[in-house]
Parts: structure tokens; C-alpha cells; sequence
């Protein structure tokens, strides 16, 4: 008897959900395309919306469903957001001034000396060791970004991940090439 109640709930679970996508699924992408500014990102956080409200245990028991889409997806939109601005923060921490540069002695020649060059040298070695023990996906992602140039987007097709999957990974191989370098 149990098995027939619980197989009419998974059906009833799959009516719902089919008939959240089938109405909502476009509406819901436009209006994270005009939070995120990002086509892209605006359908991978939709997905994920729809992912997490799959996961309800008692979806049949919302008041509002959609209500409660909406409200998934603005907050994963909100949370990567919230992300890629400490990544540009962090990026720009990370990047030196013009003046930065002109203290250090700016682009000149002569200014390398054998000391300099060595020391150069030590920090490229633990770079690459630190970027050798990276997670394979943050590895992967920091080398195509800064090996091939690859944007964000282009990574993410390329890896099969979200854009925000991108972001987190080549941030943690920036945290780590940073503290390799302390």
C-alpha cells in the first residue's frame, strides 16, 4: 500500500515541478538575466533554482511554489554575485599601481639584477608547485584562463560547469599561488 502512496507522490512531485518549468522556467531566466546581466549565468542559476526545489521532500505541501522558485533563484543569484565581487576584489588587491609599479623600480632593464632574477625564479618554482597539488578543476580552470586566455564563459562550456564554478575554482588557485608566495 505504501509503495502505491509513494509512487502517486513522486508522480504528483514530477506534475509540479513540470508544471513550475513549463510556466515559469522563462520568465525565471529573464529576470536573473537582468540581475546577473548574464544570459549564461541566468540559466545556470535557474537550474540550479530548479535542482534544489526537485530536492523538497514535501513540494506538494508549498503554499506558493513559484513564490518559492523565484525566491531560490534570487538568493543563488544574490550568492553569486556576492562571489564574483570578492573575486574582482581580490583581483584587484592582488594587481599592482602604476605608482606600485614606478616604487618597484617601473619596467626598466637594467634593473635586473642577478639577485632579482633569482628570486624571480624561486617564486615562478613555487607557483608551479603550488599549482601542480591544486584540485584538478581549479587547475584546470586557472590554466585555461591564464595559459590560453580563455574567458569565464568559454571555460565553463569547455570544463562543463557554471560560470560561477569557474570563478570559485580560479580563485582558490589565486588564494593558493598568493600564500605560496608569503
Amino acid at each position: 500500500m505504501s509503495n502505491n502512496n509513494n509512487g502517486d507522490s513522486s508522480t504528483h512531485k514530477k506534475n509540479i515541478l513540470e508544471q513550475l518549468f513549463s510556466e515559469h522556467a522563462a520568465g525565471l531566466v529573464r529576470f536573473l538575466a537582468r540581475k546577473t546581466r548574464s544570459q549564461e549565468d541566468a540559466e545556470d542559476i535557474a537550474q540550479g533554482a530548479f535542482l534544489r526545489i526537485q530536492k523538497l521532500e514535501n513540494l506538494d505541501k508549498l503554499d506558493n511554489p513559484r513564490a518559492y522558485l523565484y525566491q531560490t533563484a534570487s538568493n543563488l543569484a544574490i550568492d553569486q554575485l556576492r562571489r564574483a565581487k570578492l573575486h574582482r576584489g581580490y583581483i584587484q588587491s592582488e594587481t599592482p599601481t602604476a605608482t606600485e609599479t614606478e616604487e618597484l623600480g617601473g619596467n626598466h632593464v637594467d634593473q635586473a639584477t642577478p639577485e632579482r632574477l633569482l628570486a624571480a625564479k624561486e617564486e615562478l618554482q613555487r607557483i608551479e608547485a603550488t599549482i601542480e597539488v591544486l584540485p584538478f578543476k581549479a587547475r584546470q580552470a586557472f590554466l585555461l584562463h591564464r595559459t590560453k586566455g580563455l574567458a569565464y564563459s568559454d571555460i565553463a562550456k569547455e570544463m562543463g560547469v557554471s560560470v560561477s564554478s569557474v570563478e570559485k575554482y580560479i580563485l582558490l588557485a589565486l588564494k593558493q599561488c598568493h600564500q605560496a608566495l608569503k
